[in-house]
């Protein structure tokens, strides 16, 4: 294992001239770190436990896995949006029909990212965090849309570089891509390395860091690496559930976050981009057990409205358990998913509108869409 590393004497890497260019090589992050600057040790403190009281609603909010999947609509949306998408939350839960066919392919764009982190926390439950699974979630990402030609689920085998037009006019130019194995493979003997006594807060910054650095990608990198995240939360037991996402916090703060990443490179300053992130991860904890206390408490309101249509409550109970997953339905939809007929559904939803708990969204008189709006903008805070 490399020498230990200290922040304040931090050298972040070189710039190697290659043909006409220069680009930036990341020194390896598998060894010690330590710092001298305590107010990172207090902002460590204060995500660290803001995250596990966020990670205790796991255990407090009854059938979590229901709400879980708005969490992740979400994140694909603003991961993506933050990559110059369009596709907001609502059309996120469209089906391709409801979207105009000039925004369809950043609707693809966002069906697959949230593909992709469902089936990349699934994995974790028989693979370890690697550079294997984030391979397989980027060949998810990329499939069948406009980066569909840029080697999904395999690293570069060309030069990339991030802004500007062309390699003449970048504003940076990642390793070459024969550093790129090397480079992620340190990375990830750096997730698992049990000897490096660095908090996994820590830890997963430095990594989030790197991992952007590297670009091991031709796209996709930005919403990978963000997804990294989350997924070294779960690894590392820190979170039971994908309850922490980013990206709304990063794309709020959007130039601070590129500012911060890119400091570390021309500047040394690794100490700037780790309270960034400490900050972020203790802002957007606080705000999803917000989010959760909010979700319990619709959830009594809306089971007591439910009590009184009697009967008909088993069924009301069933599409609202769906409207939690996806918040947005359609009489034919309803109908299918109960297992009774059109008019039955479509009886069911006016009530579900007469309690306020739907409201129709096109203003159509067929192919109507129904939306949980109270529920909904929880999620928009």
């Amino acid at each position: 294992m490399h020498e230990p590393l200290k922040f304040e004497s931090f050298v972040s890497g070189t710039l190697k001239q290659q043909y006409e260019y220069k680009s930036f090589s990341p020194i390896p992050v598998n060894r010690q770190w330590y710092w001298e600057d305590p107010s990172i040790n207090t902002l460590l403190e204060q995500a660290t436990r803001s995250l596990a009281g966020l990670d205790a609603f796991s255990n407090i909010v009854p059938d979590i896995d229901l709400y879980i999947q708005m969490h992740v609509i979400k994140e694909a949306s603003t991961s993506s949006k933050i990559e110059g998408t369009r596709t907001g939350m609502d059309e996120a839960l469209m089906d391709e029909e409801d979207i105009l066919p000039e925004r369809r392919d950043d609707w693809k764009e966002v069906q697959n990212y949230i593909r992709a982190m469902n089936d990349a926390i699934d994995a974790l439950q028989t693979l370890p965090l690697s550079n294997r699974l984030l391979k397989q979630t980027h060949a998810t990402l990329l499939q069948s849309v406009r980066g569909e030609h840029k080697t999904p689920g395999e690293f570069r085998k060309s030069q990339n570089w991030i802004g500007g037009s062309s390699l003449k006019d970048a504003s940076f130019i990642p390793p070459d891509y024969a550093e790129v194995p090397d480079l992620a493979s340190d990375l990830e003997l750096f997730w698992h390395n049990e000897s490096v006594e660095v908090p996994h807060l820590i830890k997963v910054a430095i990594s989030h860091y790197q991992f952007e650095t590297i670009h091991p990608f031709l796209d996709g990198n930005g919403r990978i690496g963000r997804l990294l995240i989350p997924l070294y939360l779960i690894n590392a037991g820190l979170l039971a559930k994908p309850s922490l996402y980013l990206s709304a916090h990063l794309e709020k703060h959007r130039a601070s976050y590129y500012d911060a990443l890119t400091a570390v490179r021309t500047s040394n300053d690794i100490t700037h981009w780790v309270k960034f992130f400490l900050n972020a991860v203790h802002t957007t904890a606080l705000k999803g057990q917000e989010t959760f206390k909010s979700i319990l408490a619709l959830r009594n309101e809306v089971e007591k409205s439910i009590l009184s249509l009697g009967a008909k409550a088993k069924r009301a109970s069933a599409l609202i358990n769906h409207l939690y997953r996806k918040p947005l339905v359609s009489v034919n939809e309803a109908a299918a998913l109960l297992g009774v007929t059109h008019q039955t559904a479509n009886a069911l939803i006016k009530d579900f509108e007469q309690l306020d708990i739907l409201k129709e969204l096109t203003g159509f008189k067929r192919n109507r869409l129904y939306f949980f709006h109270d529920y909904y903008n929880l999620f928009m805070v």
